[in-house]
């Protein structure tokens, strides 16, 4: 009889695929493998649906594209007969009982097992169902070179269906689970506490790998870890960091146990918030091939965290910062860009907008004739501006960031073809206030993989000024907006918490002024549809979270 071991060291490779780049996922995987080998694994964890690319969404319809994922997977499951680490890696597979959400096992160059994810999530940023079939049952645990390894696939450990328990009842002696679990604030807490859950459950230690990258709006963090059968955490990779991490499990008399692992340091909120938005900007950027990107610097706060992102995630030599002044931007903007570039060291140029905005105005005098100036007329200026970033777009190749964030964007306090022209915003999901908080974190810190320089990057006076759009004299966006620690508790009631008013207004705001602002949230939906992707930070971004219709007369009164 084979002597069971006693040792089973695993690497995980928290790692950032390419959605679609089923040959470079693949190419990353061995990269992977080879590393692994290096350091003396037995087994090497890859994430879900790795070979494809997590969320591959409607690509999982294409034939062609699940023949090639099943080709690199046999492909892959050939190299393990050099008697390296044996692999689990995710890819979809096209079986009898439908298109799965799979991950397959091979050692020894074939593939042993394959399992299929059995709770496909339909909420959220999910909608698994309408692309895969749900596995036909629970597959036990699969034997690999003497341990019996369960291996839920994501979502199938958040539920209660009772999945791990199941595994552990048919013989499985430790959990190793693929997961693309997105980011949003204090995620990483809510993964420790759903994975000690079914801990308890079953009674095995739980192994969480988690992928890394920007893809589109989402991030997914890495921050790989695994509770014991202790309950307690056994070991803690790095968060918005590339990694593979060989962690050593000992066999002994209560079970597995891990003796070897990382313990990294998961970042605090400012920091965690700032990483996600640097690496959805340089995923979004660099995986769709623009060499460089342009933005309307107007010595504003949104606009100076944009460009500090911008040149933290890509290098000052890829951003162009352009300030484009009317007869309405103070000299402390001027001075406040000026600064900012200069602090930043990105190339900084100005376009006077004055010859273009009146071009505007002379050629619609006729039509206007007769009518009062107001914010047709401001919009004006923004338009012209848009137009501008676009042409220096076309011309050069470089994708706009537009820089509005989550405050502006509920409420309307943005201009179609205007300020919200644009490829990818990384400040999408952030309030007013997290972005004021978000500048002066940056102004203390340099996060892990920065480009940009150490010190003040965003001028002080930016942060302590009164915020306006400057499209008329002396504007500041209170004139029309509650202040903005107001505004955002109410938004964030409304938005992340579906509260009704009379609950909010049991928080001490006035009715009057949250019945504006739900109203305001309600009719700017036509815009945020229109509105460049950008990351998203919250529980519920606008987009891929929360979907209401542009055609909506439901006011809450109560």
């Amino acid at each position: 009889m084979t002597k069971k071991p006693d040792t089973l060291r695993i690497a995980i490779a928290q790692l950032n695929p390419t959605v679609g780049d089923v040959a470079g996922n693949l190419a990353k995987a061995r990269e992977a493998r080879a590393d692994a080998a290096r350091q003396d694994a037995d087994l090497v964890l890859y994430t879900e649906l790795f070979l494809a690319g997590y969320p591959p969404e409607d690509l999982v319809l294409k034939p062609s594209f699940l023949t090639a994922c099943e080709k690199a997977a046999q492909e892959f499951a050939a190299d393990t007969s050099d008697g390296g680490p044996g692999v689990i890696i995710g890819t979809p597979l096209q079986r009898k009982s439908g298109t799965h959400n799979s991950i397959i096992v091979a050692d020894g160059g074939k593939i042993i097992a394959e399992r299929y994810k059995l709770d496909l999530p339909n909420y959220g940023e999910f909608d698994e169902k309408r692309v895969f079939q749900a596995g036909p049952e629970i597959q036990g645990p699969v034997n690999f070179r003497g341990v019996r390894i369960g291996i839920p696939i994501c979502e199938d450990i958040w539920g209660d269906v009772g999945i791990c328990e199941s595994l552990a009842e048919s013989g499985a002696e430790i959990l190793l689970v693929p997961n693309g679990s997105p980011y949003y604030r204090a995620k990483i807490d809510v993964r420790h506490q759903v994975v000690i859950r079914q801990v308890i459950e079953c009674g095995l230690p739980i192994t969480y790998a988690n992928q890394l990258g920007g893809q589109d709006e989402l991030i997914f963090d890495g921050a790989s870890f695994a509770i014991g059968a202790d309950k307690t955490l056994a070991f803690q990779m790095s968060q918005f960091e590339e990694a593979v991490d060989v962690i050593t499990w000992k066999r002994g008399e209560d079970g597995w146990a891990c003796s070897e692992g990382p313990m990294s340091k998961i970042p605090e909120r400012e920091e965690a918030d700032y990483r996600a938005c640097m690496l959805g900007l340089r995923d979004y950027v660099n995986k769709n091939g623009f060499k460089n990107v342009v933005l309307g610097l107007s010595g504003g706060i949104d606009s100076a965290i944009c460009a500090a992102l911008a040149v933290d995630a890509l290098g000052e030599e890829r951003l162009r910062a352009v300030m484009m002044p009317y007869r309405y931007t103070s000299k402390d903007s001027l001075k406040d860009a000026e600064d900012c570039a200069r602090a930043l060291g990105c190339r900084y140029d100005i376009v006077p907008i004055f010859e273009p905005v009146e071009g505007f105005l002379h050629a619609l005098t006729q039509l206007f004739e007769g009518t009062k100036e107001g914010i047709t007329e401001e919009n004006l200026q923004s338009r012209a501006r848009g137009t501008i970033l676009m042409a220096i777009s076309n011309k050069f190749g470089s994708m706009v960031v537009t820089t509005g964030n989550k405050s502006e964007m509920s409420v309307g306090y943005a201009t179609l073809y205007g300020d919200m022209n644009g490829g990818f915003n990384p400040i999408k999901d952030l309030y007013k206030m997290q972005v004021y908080a978000l500048s002066r974190w940056r102004n203390g810190h340099v996060p892990p993989g920065a480009l940009g320089p150490s010190g003040e990057v965003i001028p002080k006076n930016i942060i302590d000024k009164a915020p306006s759009a400057e499209l008329r004299e002396n504007q500041t966006d209170q004139d029309s907006l509650p202040p903005y620690p107001v505004l955002d508790d109410i938004l964030e009631c409304l938005v992340e918490n579906e509260m009704g008013v009379d609950d909010i207004v049991a928080r001490g705001h006035d009715r009057a002024m949250v019945t504006r602002v739900e109203h305001l949230l309600y009719i700017a939906e036509y815009k945020r549809r229109q509105a460049a992707p950008g990351v998203k930070i919250t529980r519920k971004n606008f987009g891929r979270d929360r979907r209401y219709p542009i055609t909506n007369r439901f006011r809450d009164r109560g």
